[in-house]
This record gives structure tokens, sequence and C-alpha cells, in this order.
């Protein structure tokens, strides 16, 4: 079964970079779940998904539920928060994908690069959920608001993981929402995007760039 046949779970799928996800994914055609740990939270956003895209496939649900209910599981939440979700959802996500978006950021100096003694976490979240889970790190260096809007998003996606299969289908949901992804290597090498968020920060703030990203050049298949 191909990742667009499957349902995804977006769990954090209140905040801006979760919401945008679940827009492009429904405008696709995809069945989506949007996780909370507000029920009501989780329902206004998935309204506010209805109302963008009519006839829209979408659901609001606990993060526990929409986690057991889902193919692939995204999450979508602050790195401080990640141990709490992982711990809530790891029964729920056992033999499927899980797509980690977090990326490892110390405020108040977000855009000073501040990686976890474990490396950064993507490896956090393989690590814990263990083998019987296919992590892969991906959509950190896109800005939520590019993914909430219209336009066409100039910005790539580098997707990480231990397993080329569960990458490819992560290229594929990427692809669905309007972005080019590419195999990056295995879960470590997300340290390596997570790291280039506070960069592309650290740039947004010096040259006030809404939402810079990254381009991958050099492929000899483009023209």
């Amino acid at each position: 079964m191909s990742a667009s046949n499957k349902t995804i779970a977006i769990l954090g799928g209140t905040g801006k970079l979760g919401g945008g996800l679940a827009y492009r994914w429904c405008k696709a055609g995809l069945d989506v779940v949007i996780g909370s740990r507000s029920k009501q939270k989780a329902a206004e956003a998935a309204e506010a998904v209805a109302e963008r895209v009519p006839g829209a496939s979408v659901r609001a649900m606990s993060n526990e539920n929409a986690a057991a209910e889902a193919d692939i599981v995204v999450l979508s939440v602050p790195f401080s928060h990640q141990d709490q979700m992982l711990e809530a959802v790891r029964d729920h996500v056992q033999a499927k994908i899980v797509i980690d978006t977090t990326v490892a950021l110390v405020p108040p100096k977000v855009w000073t690069v501040q990686l976890p003694p474990e490396g950064c976490a993507g490896v956090i979240a393989q690590e814990f959920l263990g083998d019987g889970v296919r992590v892969v790190s991906a959509f950190q260096n896109v800005a939520a608001s590019h993914v909430n809007s219209e336009h066409h998003i100039e910005c790539h996606v580098l997707v990480c993981g231990n397993d080329e299969d569960a990458r490819q289908q992560v290229i594929d949901l990427a692809d669905l929402a309007g972005m080019r992804a590419w195999h990056a290597g295995p879960i470590e090498n997300a340290a390596a995007a997570e790291a280039l968020t506070s960069v592309l920060i650290s740039l947004n703030r010096h040259y006030k760039i809404p939402g810079s990203g990254i381009v991958i050049t050099g492929d000899p298949s483009v023209p």
C-alpha cells in the first residue's frame, strides 16, 4: 500500500507546522487524523482544515487514539515535549512509520546550535521507540508559514532514517504536500538537518527573510 492510501496521524496537529501538513495532505486527498492533548483544540484544528478543503477526510482525536488509528504517525511538537509524547504513544506506534519533525532547539537562543548528548531528536525518538518502529526525520528546514500557504514551496526537505522504504514513503508524502525531498541517509544524519534549522533562524533574523530554506543543486536529472 502506497503512502497516498494510508491514514496519517499528526500529533501536535494544532500547531503551525502540523496544521499546515494536515491542510496540504487533505488537499492531496489523504485521510488525516489530528491529535492533541486537548480534544477541543484538535476539533478546532480539524474544522479549520475542513473549511479550507471542503470534503476533506479529517478527524480529531486524542494523541493516543490518533496514533492507534493511523498507519503513519507524525510527531509535530516542541523538543521540550518530545519525551512526553513518545512515552504516551510508544505502544500505539509499534510496527509503524513515525515521522519526527522535532528540532532540538533550546530557548531562548534558538538561533544557536545546541544538539542534545544523544546526537539529535531523531536519534532520541528511534532509541526510545525501539527497532520495531521505523523513525524518519523530516520537515525541519521548511518554515511553517510556507507549509500553511497556498504558494509553491521552493525549500527542499532532507529525509533521514535507517529504513530506505520508510524514507521513500516520507518522500512521497512530501511530494504530495508540494515539496521536493531527498534521501539523506541514516537517522544519525538528522543531526545536520536539526542543526541547520538554527542556522536558518539566524539567517532569517539577520537578513529579515520570512522563512529561509535549502535547495539541493547539481541533480543531473534536472535540465
